[in-house]
């Protein structure tokens, strides 16, 4: 009898003991399951949205020497002259539509030719029009340094700035056009030189007049021409890339924001990526924040204070869009779950991380399954009018604190990533809170992970060693 009477107390005060934990646990925001696994979060609904001021983040980089910040264009951090009318949702969305449609038009034909890519548009970030995350950083170019505002684009090769003069036109930037002639370090790039064949856009042969040119034409029509150069590029104090070859535009047209230009990312002979391969050994990393009020981050090269948290999942080629890094996805988990999903539907399609897409893109058939299932965990909720790409919103306006289904994505080799809270839902205020995904027209259609999933976390990019990082908590 006494031992059963202690085994019940045992069995008591294990309960008691779990108990405890779970509310521990919901006070710092999360529910876990049984196994350990996050199955919601509970929110504060202002936390949700935008401040109005700047609050520098806490960032896991703030002490590497290659870190840039990154801020978010339409944000307080902004530096840049905003437009006058209020920030447009729907056609930030309409216009994210169009980079997709773009992407994918562009993924059912060769890229073995780079010229081909860049006469008929590289897959940039063209202001607030083919890109519309508008994710910045700020890099010192020329001697003496000027500072430059750029767009940083991981599915574009060519950096790129506005430079004086204006031979064709210029659109209006924030900071001061960048002048070559006052800078000492300046140099063109010959025509018969190795750089200017690796440029995919090089006029060569008998078009070339001596020097190297470059042209590069969006999905808008949005253009930049110029001279191919060389430059000294300034990250910070400590960090300097000589003899960095960039394009020095005399001739742009387009929606282009009021930013300086643009920092491609991609993996390509000419980008920034590869140019600093042996100093940063095609290594880098990147934080966004989770709302336009905050500060990221993008990390060139491996140091000390890296962070070691990191799960790896094999970066592949996607053949039709080779400038892009490809990936894995197996499955998706709500609350912990695994949605019902075929197999087949993400192993016969490709699927693409993209830092200039602001919605992830689903197979119609892993979208219904998501769609379904959030749904129902909020059922509780007042819903809102469908708006631009999204059909399952809600109005939290009456709500100070919400408990949202958590969403784990499953990428190749056993990685799963818990999404925050920022990247489940895209908020245009407390009355429409929608869900951050949308549907593909098929399943085959190339699937893109785009900007708000990857929220908050530090997105490593070992690019030599073809894998690609996910380390949660990278800023806020």
């Amino acid at each position: 009898m006494e031992g059963s009477f202690l085994c019940v107390f045992k069995r008591a005060l294990l309960f008691l003991s779990l108990q405890v934990l779970m509310i521990c646990f919901m006070h710092q925001g999360y529910s876990y399951g049984v196994e350990g696994k996050i199955t919601s979060h509970t929110v504060s609904v202002s936390s949700l949205l935008p401040s109005p001021s700047c609050s520098p983040s806490t960032s896991k980089a703030s002490n590497r020497k290659s870190t840039l910040e990154v801020i978010h264009k339409h944000g307080p951090c902004s530096q840049l002259v905003q437009d006058q009318n209020p920030l447009n949702h729907t056609k930030i969305l309409l216009q994210d539509e169009s980079r997709v449609k773009w992407i994918q038009s562009k993924s059912f034909n060769s890229s073995d030719s780079l010229k081909s890519l860049a006469v008929a548009s590289l897959p940039a970030k063209s202001g607030i029009t083919i890109g519309t995350g508008n994710y910045l950083v700020n890099v010192g170019l020329g001697t003496p340094k000027k500072n430059l505002t750029l767009i940083f684009d991981t599915g574009s090769p060519l950096t790129w700035t506005q430079c004086q003069p204006c031979v064709g036109s210029c659109y209006n930037q924030s900071d001061p056009i960048f002048n070559p002639s006052q800078s000492s370090s300046y140099s063109n790039v010959s025509c018969a030189s190795t750089a200017c064949s690796q440029l995919s856009s090089g006029h060569g042969g008998s078009q070339c007049n001596g020097t190297c040119l470059y042209s590069i034409r969006y999905g808008d029509n949005s253009s930049s021409t110029g001279f191919f150069a060389t430059e000294k590029l300034t990250i910070s104090p400590t960090e300097v890339i000589d003899n960095f070859k960039f394009g020095c535009g005399e001739n742009n047209q387009g929606l282009f924001g009021t930013a300086a230009g643009l920092i491609g990312l991609s993996d390509n002979n000419i980008s920034i990526v590869e140019q600093t391969a042996a100093k940063y050994g095609k290594y880098f990393s990147y934080c966004l924040p989770s709302s336009t009020s905050f500060t990221g981050h993008l990390t060139f090269g491996k140091d000390s204070t890296a962070p070691s948290s990191v799960s790896f999942t094999p970066l592949s080629t996607v053949p039709q869009s080779s400038q892009f890094y490809g990936i894995s996805i197996v499955g998706i988990r709500v609350e912990g779950e695994p949605l019902s999903i075929p197999s087949t539907v993400f192993s016969n399609g490709s699927a693409i991380i993209d830092s200039g897409t602001v919605i992830t893109r689903l197979p119609p058939t892993a979208y219904s399954a998501l769609r379904t299932t959030v749904r129902k965990a909020m059922a509780n909720y007042t819903t809102a009018p469908a708006v631009s790409l999204f059909d399952t919103c809600y109005d939290f306006s009456k709500e100070s604190t919400i408990v949202i289904p958590s969403i784990t994505f499953s990428f190749a080799e056993g990685v799963n990533i818990d999404l925050d809270p920022s990247g489940i839902f895209y908020v245009e205020d407390a009355s429409h809170v929608c869900l951050a995904f949308a549907a593909n027209g098929a399943d085959s259609d190339l699937v893109i992970y785009g900007n708000t999933q990857q929220r908050t976390f530090e997105v490593v990019y070992d690019v030599a060693g073809r894998k690609l990082g996910f380390s949660p908590n990278g800023c806020s």
